[in-house]
């Protein structure tokens, strides 16, 4: 989308930050600028998503601006991925005026701070509509712009815990499995945040008016456990962890250990599916009804009892190209080998790195990866000057903004 589409006015054409093809930008969001203020998690790789779709997004870094709880390298982090970090320095009213200018050229401005930091900072959402009234302002936080725990701290844990969704995740008679930070801060959070900017954006398009978009990770995950929510309310699931048909609860949908420690997934829930793992591990004749839970602790112990009697690569081709659904558990080193992700392209290597293809696909406007990792600062003279900004050297001399 265009910045006239969203109602403002165009500052010239994409520069050459975002992902390009052969001709130029590509994606089906070619065209569309975003500002984003550098935060952690979900924010950033919204807007990576934002970059691989095709977005001209710039990144503004702060100096000495804290960073990830584990050492890694701005340059391995591939949620810096397909833009440049422009350093500025908000402090400096050159600085701020700069972050203020790229916003006059923006459709969309991206932000993951607690409620009332971009406005201590002089870019809060009254002054930047104020100045850009198409502006798509989005606002990512764990909490959300109000309520008792806005101003509170927390994380992905914290988030998912009181949305109902981690009590649900966990064995029978165990405590509650932490499922990484894909449920909240990517899910209920990132993915949330990306999608009200393009509605509001697309509602723009009519109206002429930007709006403030408030993504908090405890709403999507909510709204993400939507099935679970009307199970619940239909008396169709219990709040005992693995006792439901998609918890562990069922032995037809579980994990099984295979005899090298390799693991299996199984989850042929329709009796046609069913009846074919049944004949794969000939079984037939000698499973308990699947459809009596008393019947299912029987089954579970012949279930893990067949799949210790062979390795993973041996059931994997004992399944391979069946309707069983029974694939094997890859780690992620091992999930880019897959022989269908391979074929699809899932994993690319890109500047030497293997990582995730944009996603998800389209016919006639493919994504494709920009730029690498960069370090703070590493693009602030280019970016700038491709998105218009003037005396880019005198900002740089005066320490409003950083080059390393």
């Amino acid at each position: 989308m265009t910045a006239e589409a969203a109602g403002g006015t165009s500052a010239g054409p994409t520069g050459p930050t975002g992902p390009t093809g052969p001709t130029g930008p590509t994606g089906p969001l070619a065209g569309l600028r975003v500002v984003e203020l550098a935060g952690l998690g979900p924010a950033p790789f919204a807007a990576m998503l934002l970059a691989d779709l095709g977005a001209d997004v710039v990144r503004i870094d702060r100096p000495g601006e804290p960073s990830l709880p584990v050492p890694l390298p701005p340059e391995a982090d591939l949620l810096r991925r397909g833009r440049p970090s422009v350093c500025l320095d908000l402090k400096h009213p050159d600085g701020l005026s700069t972050a203020l200018a790229l916003v006059d050229r923006a459709d969309v401005l991206v932000e993951g701070y607690r409620p009332g930091v971009a406005e201590r900072l002089g870019l809060g959402p009254d002054v930047c509509l104020a100045r850009r009234p198409a502006l798509v302002y989005g606002r990512m936080t764990g909490w959300g712009q109000d309520g008792p725990l806005a101003q509170a701290a927390g994380h992905d844990i914290g988030y998912v815990a009181v949305t109902g969704a981690l009590h649900a995740i966990g064995r029978a008679g165990g405590p509650p499995q932490v499922p990484v930070n894909l449920v909240g801060d990517f899910g209920g959070g990132a993915l949330y945040l990306v999608v009200g900017v393009l509605a509001a954006l697309h509602e723009a398009r009519a109206s002429g008016r930007g709006q403030v978009v408030d993504a908090a990770i405890v709403d999507g995950t909510c709204h993400l456990s939507a099935l679970v929510t009307s199970l619940v309310a239909a008396g169709l699931w219990s709040d005992r962890r693995g006792t439901n048909l998609l918890d562990t609860g069922a032995p037809f949908y579980d994990v099984y250990e295979t005899s090298d420690g390799g693991w299996l997934a199984v989850g042929p829930l329709e009796p046609a599916f069913y009846a074919e793992l049944l004949r794969l591990l000939d079984l037939t004749d000698r499973a308990p009804d699947r459809l009596d839970p008393r019947c299912w602790p029987q089954l579970r112990a012949l279930f893990a009892e067949t799949f210790r009697s062979r390795t993973r690569a041996a059931w994997t081709a004992v399944f391979e190209g069946t309707d069983a659904c029974v694939e094997p558990v890859l780690s992620y080193a091992e999930a880019p080998a897959h022989p269908h992700l391979a074929a699809r392209g899932t994993y690319v290597e890109h500047h030497g790195t293997v990582q995730p293809a944009p996603a998800p696909r389209f016919s006639r406007t493919p994504a494709a990866l920009g730029s690498p990792p960069t370090a703070p600062g590493a693009g602030t003279r280019a970016a700038l000057s491709a998105w218009g900004i003037d005396d880019v050297d005198a900002l740089i001399a005066s320490g409003a903004a950083v080059q390393p």
